[in-house]
């Protein structure tokens, strides 16, 4: 239903709306302003998909994806503690997510 980048969280009735999404910008190219373009696209996409809440999945140390999200209106909402192995090892990922205040308010 919606590009790679945006997965519905469930497909559950009830989740309609909610989805998780994913932005990567290869280390080459960062601090160029191309992450937070992908971002106000990403937003605009979902907002006129009828998505009111967007989640996502951050290791703790990439403070450069947590401030572009927090900047684009997302807030760390929890940890969840050990939930994945990465070369062997179990790895934190910080939750963010940003409700729109345009759709799904009413």
């Amino acid at each position: 239903m919606f590009p790679e980048y945006i997965l519905d969280v469930s497909e559950r009735y009830i989740y309609n709306g909610v989805c998780v999404v994913s932005i990567y910008v290869d280390e080459n190219f960062a601090g160029k302003g191309i992450g937070h373009k992908l971002m106000k696209k990403l937003i605009e996409t979902a907002e006129s998909s009828n998505i009111w809440t967007l989640q996502t999945g951050i290791f703790p140390e990439n403070s450069a994806s947590i401030r572009l999200h927090t900047k684009n209106g997302f807030r760390i909402v929890g940890t969840r503690e050990r939930i994945g192995k990465m070369n062997n090892m179990w790895r934190d990922v910080v939750l963010m997510e940003r409700r729109s205040n345009e759709i799904g308010i009413s």
